[in-house]
């Protein structure tokens, strides 16, 4: 079966639900030798989405989901920009005491950019993940700052609502 890692937003396990349906499981995994950063850039000036990048001896926290089918993948990759803002990659993530390869988006070269900040919203769905992460990343993550204040045609061009979690 097929692994999917997120680490930004798809933490929030009702938001991978809603963009591919039900996964056969959900725990918690780490992605070693990569470090979380907030330097994708969205539609909205200024706003980051989440990103991974090499970073020696860091981790990076999230949800490893257990997909139902190989195509499910598929049907993620539109949420993801795949492949114009985030490219799929087959990493190894630690889960337990075992190690799963498993499909990881990491932003395109020329989609990153320096001196963003997530949307608050974005952000809640990471924080959603908290059962996914151990308490000093999740303490970590809710201190991030934000950017505070979007209106609703904002938060739609980056891919946000305030009434669904997709």
């Amino acid at each position: 079966m097929s692994w999917y890692f997120a680490y930004g937003s798809n933490m929030n396990e009702a938001r991978v639900h809603a963009r591919i349906g039900a996964v056969r499981r959900a725990v918690p995994g780490v992605l070693e030798g990569y470090c979380l950063s907030f330097n994708k850039a969205s539609q909205v000036a200024g706003v980051a989405h989440a990103n991974v990048v090499p970073c020696v001896g860091q981790r990076v926290e999230g949800a490893l989901f257990e997909l139902n089918a190989e195509d499910q993948i598929l049907a993620m990759d539109p949420f993801e920009g795949y492949p114009v803002e985030y490219n799929r990659h087959w990493l190894p993530i630690n889960v337990d005491t075992d190690v799963v390869s498993a499909w990881v988006y990491i932003a395109t070269a020329g989609r990153v950019a320096d001196a963003l900040k997530p949307a608050r919203e974005y952000l809640d769905h990471l924080l959603a993940g908290e059962a996914f992460l151990s308490s000093d990343y999740h303490r970590q993550l809710a201190a991030v700052e934000v950017v505070d204040g979007l209106d609703d045609t904002a938060l739609l061009r980056l891919g946000l609502s305030r009434q669904s979690p997709r």
